[in-house]
């Protein structure tokens, strides 16, 4: 998978200027990230919807890159909120994603019920 970003359009998003190291390993989280949700899938160039959901979670990853939910220095305190901790995405995020490489997405992408093999007939007991 090639890289998600552009550092122009990461940069202008974030109003802030990067050094080539820092915005290689911001696309490497990144990217990380989102191949850790759906493998190989994402094409060249990427599918509808990816790119602006890899620098939603590139910009949120600059925020907040270790994960805390809140700091404080002094009498000030920071409390950020579920969407910003980390780089991980929401589930929203997740199936924007699922969608856009042709997976299930939502309710339907967790099958729990079991493989429809057995051809014994089905009963259903009842009280006499």
């Amino acid at each position: 998978m090639v890289g998600l970003l552009s550092k122009p359009q990461l940069e202008s998003l974030t109003g802030r200027i990067y050094t080539a190291d820092e915005f290689d390993v911001i696309d490497l989280m990144t990217t990380d990230t989102i191949r850790g949700e759906v493998g190989d899938r994402v094409s060249d160039p990427p599918q509808p919807g990816i790119a602006s959901l890899a620098l939603t979670v590139a910009a949120r990853v600059l925020v907040n890159v270790t994960g805390v939910s809140s700091e404080q220095a002094g009498g000030m305190l920071i409390s950020y909120f579920a969407g910003q901790i980390g780089r991980a995405m929401s589930d929203d995020e997740r199936r924007r994603l699922r969608r856009a490489v042709g997976l299930a997405s939502g309710a339907g992408m967790l099958d729990i019920g079991p493989d429809d093999t057995d051809s014994r007939p089905v009963s259903v007991w009842r009280p006499i």
